[in-house]
């Protein structure tokens, strides 16, 4: 029996997508942020390199002043004409105390130093360092570079909030700028969603929204609903022929072997074909019944025994059986009734009783009626992993189909009455050989 594990329609669980307008918004935050950050890190980045070079520039001119008026008249210490600026001077006779007082001093080498900590009193302190080291003399100049760190301190933190407020102020613009943008495909959206169908054309779109892209999308959805209109218009007059055109000569039929039975004087040999024929023709209106109503995905009206469905197919397939050494056995609750038209149940159950019967050559088919379920039974080859992959796809024939007739629809059929009385349907393999399967009803 070739079909499948398989149950109704599963929807996959698909990702999460982010709404446009979030994504508007979120792309205005980051361009209004990266852009406040790189001019934050380049004003700072600036005023820290022009400061260093006009400050280095400074040190640099004043110790050199500083050490030419030492060598202009050694016995007096230069003043220096610059404030926040210390001088001092060492001989070559007070090396040995600076190494004792100023350690950190003694070990730097010529140029320009960064010296920053904590005084005695707890606070902290920054200077610039120039250093002139000659054999006779050492020179020491410090630049007071506190209140300049304190500035600076000071300008990192407006940067910072200046970031935060752009930020903000991005966000906002954003918000509105995404509003502004996304009204016309909110509109849209809410037009289409308002649009249920029905027998009256949908009222066109595009006049509604002005000559932009949502505008063009508009008059592509016009376009797409007429020649969408078009179809299914067609599929309605199609549906309404076949319905007429196949219903009136199986009505014929019905009522020529209704009337053929009725006469007396039949033998055996001629009351079965008439039975067959009359069965025949059960089947197939109960069949158009379904995809009709398949084809509008309609429910039909009406409640179903389920045993006794089950055993005018067992009865219509005996019939059939010619000679094959298999048995047809209905068991179970005789009670069960479902919310659906026998002509729907006719057509799931009878597919699966069908293909149990085409593919045991031998044994039994058993239909057991459980509480909320029919299971049918076989004794057939099995199923294969090709099967099981593939079995209720349109036009699929099992590995076990052969030169059998069937255009491989049958399961589809069923999986779809499924999906539309909310059943399920599962085929497994059996306990030692052969396949179950199951129809479940599902209330509600």
């Amino acid at each position: 029996m070739p079909e499948s594990p398989a149950s109704g329609p599963v929807r996959k669980r698909g990702r999460y997508r982010r709404r446009l307008r979030s994504r508007i918004i979120v792309s205005f935050v980051l361009l209004g942020f990266c852009l406040t950050a790189l001019f934050a890190f380049a004003t700072n980045w600036a005023r820290m390199r022009v400061e260093n070079q006009l400050v280095e520039d400074v040190m640099n001119r004043n110790i050199d002043e500083y050490a030419r008026r030492y060598y202009l008249d050694p016995t007096r210490n230069p003043d220096l004409p610059v404030q926040q600026i210390k001088a001092y001077f060492y001989p070559s006779d007070k090396f040995e105390r600076v190494r004792e007082e100023r350690p950190e001093w003694a070990a730097l080498p010529n140029g320009n130093h960064n010296v920053s900590g904590i005084d005695e009193q707890g606070q902290p302190f920054a200077y610039r360092l120039a250093v002139r080291k000659a054999d006779d003399a050492w020179f020491f100049l410090a630049y007071d570079m506190t209140e300049s760190t304190r500035v600076e301190q000071q300008l990192k933190r407006a940067l910072f909030l200046s970031v935060i407020v752009f930020s903000l102020l991005s966000w906002v613009l954003g918000w509105w700028s995404a509003s502004r943008v996304m009204r016309p495909v909110s509109d849209l959206a809410a037009r289409l969603r308002a649009y249920r169908g029905g027998n009256q054309h949908p009222q066109p779109l595009a006049p509604r929204f002005p000559d932009d892209e949502v505008g063009q999308l508009a008059e592509a959805l016009d376009d797409y609903s007429a020649r969408l209109t078009e179809v299914v218009q067609r599929d309605r007059e199609f549906n309404a022929d076949v319905s007429h055109e196949l219903r009136t000569p199986l009505a014929v039929i019905r009522g020529a072997t209704e009337l053929l039975l009725s006469r007396p004087g039949l033998d055996d040999k001629m009351q079965q074909r008439l039975q067959r024929i009359q069965r025949a023709e059960q089947q197939c209106s109960d069949l158009i019944g379904s995809l009709l109503l398949l084809s509008r995905n309609e429910r039909g009206q009406g409640s179903s025994n389920v045993a006794r469905v089950g055993e005018q197919l067992l009865e219509s397939h005996r019939a059939q059986l010619g000679g094959k050494p298999l048995e047809l056995v209905l068991e179970g609750n005789r009670e069960l009734v479902i919310d659906a038209p026998e002509a729907a149940l006719s057509v799931a159950l009878g597919n699966l009783i069908g293909n149990a019967v085409k593919y045991s050559q031998e044994g039994e088919v058993r239909v057991r009626v459980l509480d909320d379920a029919v299971e049918v039974i076989d004794n057939g080859p099995g199923l294969s992993e090709e099967d099981a992959a593939s079995l209720f796809q349109r036009g699929y024939r099992g590995t076990h189909a052969g030169h059998s007739q069937g255009g491989g629809i049958g399961l589809s059929i069923v999986r779809r009455l499924c999906a539309l009385y909310g059943w399920q349907v599962q085929i497994r393999p059996g306990d030692m050989r052969g396949v179950v399967a199951t129809l479940t009803f599902v209330p509600g």
